[in-house]
């Protein structure tokens, strides 16, 4: 790998077998394998989430996205001609009109009109600047909008699980603590969690805070630039309240430990803390892009899955734990099978 001004997207490419791409959750949340990276000497363990209690002490503080993924893929067809369309929502811009990736986008016409199900109907609008488009719902009133897309909707997986949604993924697909209706794609990190288990963290004296990142765009958008430092983030709306904020304070303060669930949480704390790592309350956009050189202010630690190849995901994990590091213990995971991406096996690292 390159020096940081150096660094080419090629460097964080890796070979994975499709058959290890996760296409379907694990029969039970917690059953997921866990690999456990110590990221000062590089040492790995294999063992499985449920045993993540054995890894944390108490005093510890996790900091979850509590966002909420909602049904936003829609189906729909084109008024005049019948054609098929699909639009994956990303932003509620204003109430009832978003920004949202069209597909076949090139048959999209600017002012055309189209309906998803029987009744829901919208306008296409102009292009936006990430190569999206906006839609005008025409709807009563938001709740009206909002009871058509919760009924014909689906749930946004990622392109890379080759199936149609099914109705287990509306639970699955849905961290057990989300709270903030949002999100255009799961905090994934957060998926193995049970209530059975942040019952026993809390049993354990480990604390809990909450944040909000809504997913969007940002965080999955493929990187198209051969130098890293080219490439720019789409922004995601963040909230963090006056009662979160000053437990991550006092945490770091105290000299304990604050990790991170999901690298959603991370770009959050990480656009918010000063120079000290002390975090501001407060709700913004943020494009943060954390790769290699990155210098960290606030986590110690975080929990995450295992992410695409050359993607803005990897770049973060290796500017968290090193790049020297992880790469290896992705090929340890590839060897030993462990199921990657969105519905796949976790890893913590600390």
């Amino acid at each position: 790998m390159k020096g940081k001004c150096e660094l080419l997207v090629s460097d964080f490419d890796y070979d994975l077998p499709t058959e290890l791409i996760a296409q379907y959750p694990a029969a039970q949340r917690d059953a997921s394998r866990m690999m456990v990276l110590n990221r000062k000497s590089g040492e790995i363990n294999h063992t499985h989430f449920k045993n993540i209690l054995d890894y944390l002490e108490e005093g510890d503080l996790l900091v979850f996205n509590e966002t909420k993924v909602f049904p936003a893929r829609l189906f729909g067809r084109r008024v005049k001609t019948g054609g098929k369309l699909e639009v994956l929502l990303l932003d509620e811009k204003e109430p009832c009109t978003w920004e949202a990736l069209v597909r076949p986008g090139r048959h999209a016409r600017e002012g055309e009109e189209i309906i998803f199900g029987e009744a829901l109907r919208a306008v296409i609008g102009e292009r936006t600047d990430s190569g999206g488009r906006i839609i005008n719902f025409l709807v009563e009133d938001k709740q009206e909008f909002w009871d058509q897309l919760f009924k014909i909707g689906k749930m946004p997986l990622p392109p890379y699980i080759k199936r149609p949604a099914e109705e287990m993924d509306r639970e699955r697909y849905q961290t057990v603590y989300a709270r903030s209706l949002g999100s255009a794609a799961a905090p994934t990190a957060g998926l193995h969690f049970t209530e059975e288990i942040l019952g026993q963290l809390k049993d354990k004296g480990v604390q809990f805070a909450f944040v909000v990142l809504h997913v969007g765009l940002g965080t999955f958008r493929p990187v198209h630039v051969p130098k890293v430092e080219d490439h720019r983030m789409h922004a995601e709306f963040w909230r963090l309240d006056a009662h979160n904020a000053s437990l991550i304070n006092e945490a770091r303060q105290n000299g304990r430990r604050v990790i991170a669930v999901g690298t959603t949480t991370v770009r959050l704390l990480e656009s918010v803390a000063g120079d000290d790592g002390t975090v501001g309350a407060g709700e913004g956009w943020t494009s943060i892009f954390i790769y290699p050189g990155f210098r960290f202010r606030v986590i110690d630690g975080l929990v995450t899955n295992f992410h695409l190849p050359c993607s803005t995901l990897l770049m973060l994990v290796c500017a968290f734990a090193g790049y020297n590091k992880v790469l290896p213990a992705y090929r340890e995971a590839v060897e030993k099978s462990y199921r990657f991406f969105s519905y796949g096996d976790a890893m913590l690292i600390l």
